[in-house]
């Protein structure tokens, strides 16, 4: 890919902020989520901590949450074994010049990268389900969010979720759940109260491995502005708390949790009031520029 960075306001380009936390809940045994969150630029990549803060002026962020599936601890290494092959596949992705295929650093590129990305991972899941008879039918869900500036790519798979919330106000799902019960809901023919006590809302159409032979990730792009945030969360997290809840709890939370990151209040809150599944989120908040700490 070439680089995107040749604006002449770098200098200003504005900070990113982000928190992350997984837990394994009030009932299952095993956490079988897990979350990333990794900057990378041409040379080299380097895995982000729960917490921080860093410029977009020198390298993009990518974060991502996945839900593995299956028996024995096999979800567990499914989930892992997705987020690990995007650490080794998008920095040689970034390392790429541009193709025919668009314009330098264009969207068609990044489209690209991340269908081949969902797609490798795939194939892993499948191969290993095919050689190993404890990994057989072991699946995964992915939501993967690339920030460049100006811009976030994003590739998903499954029920766990991308959220942005606009820094005017409101919260949109940016992320389809591929099952039949989120096309209901987004068909207007589902209510949210009705689609979370569906007997099938967790009865998947989409999954990485698992046996599909193949699989249609939902690949897209939005515009992003100073002030925005963006929440990526596991359905352990959404089981536990409407869409308006998870607004408030990141813009007005109440005294108790105002000190607290913000993917920490997401999973707690989820955990108190449902706690059934393992829940994890990743919140990203995009600053004004270096210093710059709103979350």
């Amino acid at each position: 890919m070439s680089d995107h960075r040749s604006s002449p306001s770098h200098h200003r380009l504005p900070s990113l902020c982000w928190s992350g936390l997984t837990h394994r809940g009030r009932v299952r045994v095993n956490n079988e989520d897990a979350f990333l969150g990794l900057a990378f630029d041409s040379h080299e990549v380097r895995h982000l901590g729960k917490t921080g803060e860093a410029s977009l002026a020198d390298c993009d962020f990518v974060f991502a949450v996945s839900d593995g599936m299956g028996g024995a601890k096999s979800g567990e290494f499914a989930s892992r074994i997705a987020i690990d092959r995007i650490t080794r596949l998008l920095p040689r992705a970034f390392r790429q010049p541009a193709t025919a295929k668009g314009p330098p650093g264009g969207a068609v590129d990044f489209f690209a990268v991340l269908a081949e990305l969902v797609g490798a991972i795939h194939h892993d899941l499948l191969h290993l389900g095919q050689a190993y008879e404890e990994c057989a039918g072991m699946g995964a869900t992915l939501s993967l969010a690339w920030f460049a500036p100006g811009r976030m790519f994003f590739a998903h798979v499954g029920d766990s979720r991308i959220y942005q919330l606009p820094q005017a106000g409101g919260l949109a799902q940016l992320t389809h759940d591929q099952s039949e019960v989120g096309r209901l809901r987004r068909e207007g023919r589902l209510s949210e109260r009705e689609a979370r006590a569906h007997p099938r809302r967790h009865i998947l159409e989409q999954v990485l491995g698992a046996g599909q032979d193949t699989v249609e990730p939902q690949i897209g792009v939005v515009a992003w502005q100073p002030g925005d945030r963006f929440i990526l969360c596991t359905d352990g997290v959404t089981d536990g708390l409407w869409d308006g809840s998870m607004d408030e709890l990141i813009r007005t939370p109440v005294a108790v949790r105002v000190t607290q990151p913000p993917a920490q209040r997401l999973v707690e809150e989820a955990v108190l009031l449902s706690g059934r599944d393992n829940a994890t989120a990743v919140v990203v908040e995009l600053g004004g520029g270096p210093g710059h700490s709103g979350l």
